[in-house]
């Protein structure tokens, strides 16, 4: 509700669904692989996209964040509950990328900050 709030506030509706189901599935995926606290970040960036980052305290970094844009991830097969959500990123994103945190870097003790970004139309920044 947050995501689709702040992006309606600032007239960014043509890129709302993409973001909030992306920012949906890497928070989903941070509180269901991790035992620690997550956090969400949105930043508009001077060219129209916005940037999305979501941190955890897992420190591993899964595909397609490993090795941006060229580590790619089948589609989940028909019959699984899960595993989609990465591959969406790949698919709606127009960049993504993923960086290791050490202890003490951002205050936030470890982990990894998982982000993509999404627009770039020359739309008004927030």
């Amino acid at each position: 509700m947050t995501v689709r709030a702040v992006l309606k506030c600032h007239r960014r509706g043509e890129v709302l669904e993409a973001i909030e189901l992306l920012a949906s599935e890497l928070v989903t995926n941070a509180y269901l692989h991790t035992k620690g606290p997550a956090s969400l970040r949105m930043t508009a960036l001077s060219d129209g996209r916005v940037r999305v980052g979501v941190w955890d305290s897992h420190p591993y970094i899964p595909a397609p964040f490993a090795k941006p844009p060229g580590d790619r991830v089948p589609p989940a097969g028909v019959d699984r509950e899960g595993g989609r959500g990465l591959y969406l990123v790949q698919e709606y994103a127009d960049w993504w990328g993923g960086w290791p945190l050490e202890g003490g870097r951002l205050g936030r003790g470890g982990g990894k900050l998982l982000w993509f970004e999404v627009g770039g139309d020359g739309a008004s920044a927030m």
